[in-house]
């Protein structure tokens, strides 16, 4: 345990900074896993509803530095690219 103040006060933002980051990557994770459970169905209504909460969820994190705009970009691409997939077919 550190002594000095403005380390105790760091380690204190640290650990909010980990939980919100941590409920945000799940909350990530599970709005992805709800687009894919609806592309493999195959039911394009659900698929539709949750590619707008995923593209939203995806932007979010990335601008608040959860995860780099890059992988959102790269997500949302592949994501799209299996969403049209599907459509066309």
């Amino acid at each position: 345990m550190p002594n000095i103040e403005s380390t105790k006060k760091r380690m204190r933002q640290s650990a909010e900074r980990r939980d919100r980051n941590r409920t945000r990557r799940s909350a990530l994770r599970t709005s992805l896993r709800k687009l894919n459970e609806a592309i493999e169905a195959g039911d394009m209504e659900r698929v539709r509803e949750s590619w707008r909460d995923a593209q939203a969820m995806l932007d979010r994190t990335a601008q608040r530095g959860v995860i780099h705009r890059n992988q959102a970009a790269r997500k949302k691409a592949r994501l799209s690219r299996r969403i049209s997939k599907l459509a066309s077919s």
